[in-house]
């Protein structure tokens, strides 16, 4: 109970960071926000009409307080452009950034855990080699370049899939091109930490005493293994929920990684501060799901009261 407290607390000091950080940043931006509102024909007569409705004219400590009274009652604020309420516009393009995220992941985790399981026996095979070498060059190709060519040969040339929007055939393409470069970490990092379990003594006794070679790779070796792995899929889920700016915005696809864009444009502050708290949520809830997930695949993994 104590260690979870103080996780809790931790969370919560570094959420405080990141809109301090953020609010920061906001108004360091040589951007007029009363000008976003009022449009760049607005007198000066008018902007500072707006500066007073905005609560802009009073000093930047003053309103970081008001706007974390705010948020404390669950008000993320207006957007400046749109008018509509930032949390309901975060919740608009949600469902977008889960599908994406959703596909992408499990079909990086199906294709990497199954590359690491099946090459960790064969260390120095030419499968092994071969897969070793297609993962550092598909970790060294950027993510937008592969989503381009995606795009080019399949849905420029071939036709076979849309050139962007939102749909179940719209997805097949940006979820390959952010899989890509994830199944090749997860297929090494899972070969790496599979070839050490491995060398285990536990393994050497579970042998010893006859199990089967199949029991001794899944439910001891494969087990044990993947458990730093978990919390690199948990981290990357949080990272693709809280949106793919480039991915979104090469394949047109409408969630929160095209709203982050699409504020930092328009000067947008209160959608900026949004879509940025609202990723840092993502991050801080990830790493607690992930410490139960821990505990679910190794129940010898116990936090102290």
């Amino acid at each position: 109970m104590t260690e979870l407290l103080r996780r809790g607390i931790w969370s919560i000091v570094i959420l405080l960071g990141v809109t301090a950080l953020a609010f920061g940043i906001a108004f360091v931006i040589p951007s007029d926000p009363a000008r976003t509102v009022a449009g760049p024909k607005a007198d000066p007569e008018t902007l500072a009409s707006v500066r007073r409705e905005l609560g802009l004219d009073e000093p930047v400590p003053v309103q970081y307080v008001r706007y974390l009274r705010r948020l404390l009652a669950g008000d993320f604020g207006r957007s400046y452009v749109t008018r509509q309420d930032v949390l309901e516009a975060i919740l608009e393009r949600l469902p977008a950034t889960a599908y994406l995220a959703m596909a992408s992941l499990i079909a990086a985790a199906l294709f990497g855990i199954g590359l690491g399981a099946l090459t960790a026996p064969r260390h120095g095979s030419p499968l092994d080699v071969l897969v070793l070498v297609g993962a550092l060059v598909a970790l060294s190709v950027p993510v937008f370049w592969v989503g381009m060519m995606l795009l080019y040969v399949f849905a420029f040339r071939l036709g076979w899939f849309p050139l962007g929007g939102y749909g179940a055939r719209n997805v097949v393409l940006p979820a390959a091109a952010l899989a890509l470069g994830q199944a090749a970490y997860y297929a090494r990092l899972l070969h790496a930490n599979l070839r050490a379990v491995l060398a285990e003594d536990y393994i050497r006794t579970a042998r010893a005493k006859g199990m089967a070679e199949w029991q001794v790779y899944g439910k001891h070796a494969l087990r044990n293994a993947l458990i730093p792995l978990t919390t690199v899929l948990g981290l990357d889920f949080a990272a693709l929920m809280s949106g793919v700016v480039l991915t979104e915005t090469v394949f047109n696809w409408p969630g929160l990684g095209r709203l982050a864009v699409d504020a930092v444009f328009n000067q947008d502050i209160p959608l900026i501060m949004g879509t940025v708290l609202f990723s840092a949520l993502l991050v801080v809830g990830a790493n607690v799901v992930v410490d139960f997930l821990y505990i679910l695949i190794d129940p010898r993994i116990r936090y102290r009261d």
